[in-house]
């Protein structure tokens, strides 16, 4: 294993994580220091860091355990390692992320350079007007599930550097570091929030997902997001047949198809007259069902297309309610935009690239918010809603990219 000779770590490989890590989460790990702090002595730090890694002598701390809530309840395990355990992991991914990622599928789309989520709900849009129906695949807590040596037998299909191997196997087994301060040891999975966990991931569900597709159901094309997957069948035999062969293979793979959330779906548009439950799913925050559109005739028609899901814009509700904006009347209206229109421009960068109009749902609640803070802002509007309103669309129209939302033309939703 080389533990007591130089390592090929150089310099330049931490300080080119070092560069990595800084803009991607600033959050501490077990010891409590930011990445602020790290930056306070960042050249002494980064000369030890470097000293243990090259030297075979880097044992990763525990990872912090916190908890975030999921979109459709309950709530989500992430593993936040120390600043010097996020840099230490990026010089193993950079390292490895360009051999692996020439092995990969071209329809695995998660955390990989020059893919991104709008390609694979876009390519999902377009099958789903080619295929009837669907299989949206769940994985179980997937990250927690991974299976530690399966997951080394399909790294070393790739990688031979004993190095990266060593370091490899000993982040899957750090221990992890629960709220209350107890330390939990892990025989399987890796922690959701790690550096390298999304390229393992990938790499594992190339093997027990991806290729065995390929192989078992070659004229089933698929979009895979990490652990979130679509499956696109001519008929709904087709679907069922291959829910049951996933679900053998999932459990060959150590893992569990959720059997809740995975579901046959029909994509049901004007010209399927079939009928079926489940109608519609949704797949990287976009809810795929049937839509009223209109074809290049302007004929409207229904159309199997994807939006904002429900679960989404209530996100997006919670967060303006959590702005308080009607409290905000002792601040200007450019500086309460200037405050908001940074994730404005994020959700309609996002949200807005598919069927854009369901965003006006969440700003027409913005601009009633709005409202109520030129109601506590200025007496004259105070009790007369129809008045204040009257008011902000005078704004909006005047001065239509105060806020990002008056600029997109169509989501306006003063009113």
């Amino acid at each position: 294993m080389m533990i007591g000779k130089p390592l090929p770590i150089t310099k330049r490989m931490v300080w080119n994580a070092y560069k990595q890590v800084r803009g991607n989460g600033k959050a501490a790990g077990v010891d409590g220091q930011s990445l602020a702090e790290f930056e306070q002595d960042m050249e002494n730090n980064l000369y030890k860091l470097w000293n243990r890694l090259a030297s075979g002598n880097y044992f990763p701390p525990a990872v912090r355990r916190v908890e975030i809530p999921k979109s459709g309840g309950g709530k989500r395990p992430l593993g936040i390692p120390t600043v010097a355990d996020r840099i230490a992991q990026m010089v193993v991914k950079q390292h490895l992320e360009q051999e692996l990622d020439r092995a990969f599928d071209p329809d695995s789309y998660g955390y990989r350079p020059g893919k991104s989520a709008h390609q694979a709900v876009e390519q999902a849009r377009q099958r789903c007007w080619q295929y009837d129906w669907v299989l949206d695949l769940d994985i179980r807590g997937f990250f927690d599930a991974i299976d530690h040596d399966l997951m080394m037998r399909a790294l070393e299909k790739h990688c031979q550097d004993n190095w990266v191997l060593l370091y490899v196997k000993r982040w899957l087994s750090a221990p992890v570091m629960m709220p209350d301060g107890s330390l939990e040891e892990r025989g399987k999975g890796t922690p959701q929030g790690g550096v390298i966990s999304p390229l393992l991931a990938n790499l594992y569900l190339h093997y027990a997902f991806d290729m065995w597709m390929r192989r078992n159901f070659p004229d089933v094309p698929f979009e895979r997001y990490a652990d979130d997957s679509v499956c696109h069948c001519r008929t709904r035999q087709e679907a069922e047949k291959l829910r049951r062969a996933l679900e053998e293979r999932l459990a060959e793979c150590r893992l569990e198809m959720h059997p809740e959330k995975t579901q046959v779906v029909y994509c049901k548009d004007s010209s399927r007259k079939g009928e079926h439950p489940h109608i519609q799913f949704t797949f990287l925050g976009f809810a795929f069902r049937p839509r009223s559109a209109k074809n290049r005739k302007g004929q409207a028609f229904t159309g199997f297309l994807p939006a904002a899901s429900p679960a989404s814009l209530k996100r997006m509700r919670e967060k303006i309610r959590a702005w308080r904006v009607p409290h905000q009347a002792h601040l200007p209206l450019t500086a309460i935009a200037e405050k908001l229109n940074p994730v404005l421009r994020g959700w309609v960068q996002y949200y807005g690239r598919f069927y854009p109009s369901e965003l006006s749902k969440v700003f027409f609640y913005l601009d009633d918010r709005l409202g109520k803070w030129l109601r506590k802002k200025s007496k004259q509007y105070m009790g007369h809603k129809g008045r204040s309103q009257k008011r902000l669309r005078m704004i909006a129209k005047q001065n239509p990219g105060l806020f990002v939302h008056w600029s997109q033309r169509g989501m306006a939703a003063v009113g």
